[in-house]
């Protein structure tokens, strides 16, 4: 009898569902699921909950946009309150890396991201490199 692997999760906050459509098409099979929040401030409890691999988070979300997010999770990482949490922000514009960079993000992507794209920045980020997408000076 085989046995089941075990599966991994992605979490994707975004109040888009095209957004969320394009990651859940890119990262899911069978040893991994997406789930989603649709608000910045619901991220640190599916964290908690969800213990997730990954974590891609969009730029402009509801109450809490992926930057604040994104440092708020680094935040408590530092504190020990969470573990340490692989992060991939979507970003609206070229514009919006300096925001990427500052919030402490293990990759990032322009929107509109394409299946490819996001896997291979998936790939990277959990492989504890870093995706950077326009390159970064």
């Amino acid at each position: 009898m085989a046995s089941l692997a075990a599966v991994r999760t992605v979490l994707i906050a975004t109040d888009a569902d095209e957004v969320y459509d394009e990651v859940d098409a890119a990262l899911s099979d069978t040893a991994t699921g997406v789930a989603r929040v649709t608000a910045g401030a619901s991220v640190r409890a599916a964290v908690e909950n969800l213990e997730p691999a990954l974590v891609v988070l969009d730029l402009q979300i509801g109450n809490m946009g992926g930057m604040a997010t994104c440092m708020d999770l680094r935040l408590e990482e530092g504190a020990g309150r969470l573990p340490e949490q692989r992060v991939i922000m979507l970003l609206d514009r070229p514009a919006d890396v300096f925001l990427a960079k500052r919030s402490g993000a293990d990759g990032w992507l322009v929107k509109p991201v394409d299946s490819l794209r996001l896997r291979r920045a998936a790939d990277t980020v959990l492989a504890g490199g870093t995706y950077t997408e326009p390159a970064s000076d």
